[in-house]
């Protein structure tokens, strides 16, 4: 689940890895086997963006494997070795003298080098229609967003290897696929391409590029037109349907942190020598921020076992210069470690035979009750559909596990869309926090975010963040949909619920689309996550605590 709440600051770390993809996942484990004292910060889910791809095929001595499967026991063997653990989002680097600063919304890290792995976002091309349309029919996620398109027309754009991987995963949902590639072929492995070259149910055209989708409130009709010849083709949807574009066009670096600090490239990619040091001391950069050929898995690992080996040069020296020896902390017992960020929700696949939370997992809750300051009630609102057993069961299963929590079964009190559990005080008081559906998934862990953040002492905030949230005066109600397949969703909900449970102005209800098609077709979903405030214009895409704040002050 990736949850640490210790949030003191006052030791220091020989390193401070910013990204828990695979790059930093290696660094951190190559670090914390030769014992110096590291943590990885990740803002969102720890393995990156390859836990989106379902079947990993191309990494030395793994025949088969998904990317989260894959990254999972990266992290493991990471905390087995005494790496730590932080979800949370890095907001400032001070990068002068010895001791560096990362300053994050939990607080200050302070340690003598800096390892940037944060990889990258998809890029948007940009073709007319392309941004009115986000989110109501142009996507960027297969594995997020596939499923609202069962049935449907879907175009793929793009020719690298996401794009023809993807498309062959689209075809699950899709009555049909057709790839636009700009070049005259596939410029991913022939082996990758080959699968989507000859399925059934995929169309290759090639050498053609998106002009313009266009539509009412979702798209109806796409136009492309052939580089070669200059002939236009237009597709339009049946009368009442609509269609899907998923867009896959390169990534684009996530290297905003260090603009200004390190040298980049015009494209946004980190510069660094033979071994991923950047031009100022201590300061690294792995994976897909920085300037390469491939950006793969393998090339990710590699950058982040170089930049390792480096950075135990450096922090050795800075040991020796500065007199500073970080202490590590205890190893964890590999049985019941409880920092990581796994655990995939009701159900998982490593659960015991009649249990919901596996041993990791347990721990990793224990760790969370022991710190909360009050108690809390969750109030479940059930229906007769099955999914609202599986949350009576969940909920109660939750609570067996502490004396903080308490079940307690509501009828005959209207509430939309059921099941739904909402979070309450000890008094019976409503929290503003609220999942209809069952919490599983990638939403586990922010589900439990928002039980502490409710109870107290909850995560930390700097001063002006928390005055910001104070000063929000007028209602805001906030439904976010989701799915618990999307690894994008979770910053967005824990924002969302972590601002609502400090203002009593703001509520912060969730929900998992999955069981309630009307609010796909009432806000014409088609893409998540999806935010709607006091029942205005949908918003689709993550947002962190700040940029949600900008957005709640502008009400």
């Amino acid at each position: 689940m990736g949850i640490n709440m210790s949030g003191k600051n006052e030791n220091i770390y020989d390193a401070v890895i910013i990204g828990g993809g695979p790059a930093g996942l290696t660094a951190a484990i190559y670090l914390a086997r030769a014992c110096y004292r590291v943590i990885v910060v990740e803002k969102e889910a720890f393995g990156g963006q390859i836990t989106i791809t379902s079947e990993v095929v191309n990494y030395p001595g793994i025949a088969s494997t998904s990317g989260k499967e894959l990254t999972e026991n990266m992290r493991k063997q990471a905390e087995h070795f005494g790496a730590e653990f932080m979800l949370g989002r890095v907001k400032e680097l001070q990068t002068d003298g010895d001791i560096k600063h990362v300053m994050t919304d939990r607080g200050q890290l302070q340690c003598f080098g800096i390892l940037l792995a944060t990889g990258a976002h998809p890029r948007m091309i940009g073709f007319q229609g392309e941004a009115r349309f986000k989110g109501h029919g142009v996507a960027y996620c297969a594995t997020c967003d596939g499923e609202f398109f069962t049935g449907k027309e879907v175009f793929v754009v793009g020719g690298g290897f996401a794009a023809a991987e993807e498309s062959v995963f689209l075809t699950k949902y899709a009555s049909h696929v057709t790839i636009l590639i700009r070049e005259e072929d596939f410029t991913c492995a022939e082996a990758v391409a080959e699968k989507a070259r000859h399925h059934a149910k995929i169309s290759v055209l090639t050498e053609v590029v998106v002009e313009e989708v266009s539509g009412d409130t979702l798209l109806r009709s796409i136009r492309y037109r052939n580089l070669r010849t200059g002939e236009i083709t237009e597709y339009h949807a049946p009368e009442g349907d609509t269609f899907g574009v998923f867009v896959f066009a390169g990534y684009e670096p996530e290297t905003e942190l260090v603009r200004g600090i390190a040298e980049l490239t015009e494209q946004g990619y980190v510069v660094t020598d033979s071994t991923r040091k950047t031009c100022v001391d201590g300061l690294y950069a792995a994976g897909d921020v920085c300037v390469k050929n491939l950006r793969q898995v393998v090339t990710a690992v590699g950058d982040g076992a170089l930049a390792a080996t480096e950075l135990e040069r450096y922090a050795a020296a800075m040991q020796a210069k500065t007199g500073i020896k970080p202490e590590m902390r205890k190893r964890p017992d590999t049985e019941n470690s409880g920092h990581g960020a796994g655990g995939s929700g009701a159900l998982g696949e490593n659960t015991q035979q009649g249990q919901l939370f596996t041993a990791d997992m347990l721990a990793q809750l224990q760790n969370v009750f022991g710190k909360m300051e009050r108690s809390l009630i969750l109030k479940l609102y059930l229906d007769g559909r099955e999914v609202s057993s599986e949350l009576k069961a969940y909920m109660e299963e939750l609570a067996s596990l502490t004396d903080k929590l308490t079940v307690e079964l509501v009828e005959g009190e209207a509430v939309d869309h059921l099941p739904c559990v909402r979070v309450c005080s000890e008094q019976g008081k409503y929290t503003g926090l609220a999942f209809h559906g069952v919490p599983g998934g990638h939403e586990f862990t922010a589900f439990v975010l928002g039980l502490y953040n409710a109870a107290g002492p909850g995560q930390q905030l700097d001063g002006q963040t928390q005055e910001k949230i104070a000063s929000l005066d007028k209602n805001a109600d906030m439904k976010i949909m989701v799915s618990l397949t999307c690894t994008m969703c979770p910053e967005l909900v824990a924002a969302a619920q972590h601002i609502a449970a400090v203002n009593d102005k703001v509520t912060a209800e969730v929900y998992d689309l999955n069981h309630f098609q009307d609010m796909k077709e009432q806000y014409q979903v088609m893409s998540v996550p999806c935010m709607v405030i006091n029942d205005g214009a949908p918003m689709f895409g993550k947002k962190n605590v700040e940029q949600l704040l900008a957005i709640l002050k502008d009400l």
